[in-house]
């Protein structure tokens, strides 16, 4: 008889952990983690670490960028980079950094854009309570230890800086590409525009029929985390939720956009990053 029970009780325990795990489209539920939640648990996987190598360095210095303090939702003080436009607008490009942090690439980056696209603010904002590393390993603790209410109040305390008047773009790669979606969710009606890079899609229906954007996402096919079968899903919730996504998926791995990795891709990271500025440069006119 006691063999009986330990029998069930592992049954049981096994099944619950099971439900726990398996994504229902279209819902989340109980006790299941949320997409931020499930893309930083990868990190606990050495081969989804292991396709992270070190980062060629990158010494970058700005003339028009600075680093800026200002005060989240929960309190706290959040630390951010920003690039104002040289003529006062009420278009914002929220920055959401990769991997490994707001480093010098994403600085970067977020000058490009800035050059670009014209007539926009921008805001990389820091996830990492001003922490990065060049280190794989390093980067994955920060990545696990970032909490999804801190998170949401510096965002929020961002598109609170921005002002009411503004009117929110987004964009992220990697661990950001996720978070890309959840800033023009917190937006609210403020959003514009939201461009994902391989990022961990939202499956909760109800929240994506919040969304007041149009949805750009690029995905590389020979991702092993967001694969086609993950951007599939997300086509289909979108769809329900009656929300536009338009979703290219390249002949590329996860980070095929990002030239200080090894996964860089340099043809399918062109065409992308030419998608993206024509999208964003549609919807911020």
């Amino acid at each position: 008889m006691k063999k009986f029970l330990l029998l069930l009780s592992a049954v049981i325990s096994s099944a619950t952990l099971s439900f726990a795990q398996s994504p229902v489209r279209g819902k989340v539920a109980c006790c299941y983690p949320t997409a931020t939640q499930r893309f930083a648990m990868l990190a606990s996987d050495k081969k989804f670490v292991m396709s992270h190598p070190k980062p060629k360095a990158i010494q970058f210095q700005s003339s028009i960028g600075k680093a800026i303090t200002y005060t989240a939702t929960d309190g706290k003080a959040a630390y951010a980079y920003e690039l104002k436009a040289k003529k006062p607008t009420n278009n914002y490009v929220l920055v959401i950094h990769e991997y490994f942090g707001l480093n010098d690439y994403i600085k970067k980056e977020s000058e490009t854009l800035y050059n670009e696209l014209g007539d926009v603010n921008i805001i990389a904002l820091d996830l990492y309570d001003g922490k990065s590393t060049s280190d794989r390993a390093e980067a994955a603790k920060l990545m696990q230890a970032v909490k999804e209410d801190r998170a949401q109040a510096i965002i929020k305390g961002a598109i609170a800086y921005a002002g009411p008047k503004a009117r929110i773009a987004t964009i992220g790669w990697c661990f950001g590409g996720g978070w890309s979606l959840q800033s023009a969710l917190l937006a609210g009606k403020q959003a514009i525009a939201c461009v994902m890079y391989y990022g961990m899609p939202e499956q909760d229906v109800a929240k994506l029929k919040t969304l007041n954007c149009d949805v750009l996402g690029n995905f590389g096919n020979k991702d092993q985390w967001i694969n086609p079968k993950v951007v599939s899903g997300f086509e289909a919730n979108m769809k329900t939720a009656g929300k536009n996504l338009t979703a290219y998926e390249y002949d590329a791995n996860h980070a095929f956009a990002n030239p200080s990795g090894e996964a860089y891709n340099s043809d399918a990271a062109k065409t992308a990053n030419a998608r993206t500025l024509a999208f964003l440069k549609a919807k911020i006119k």
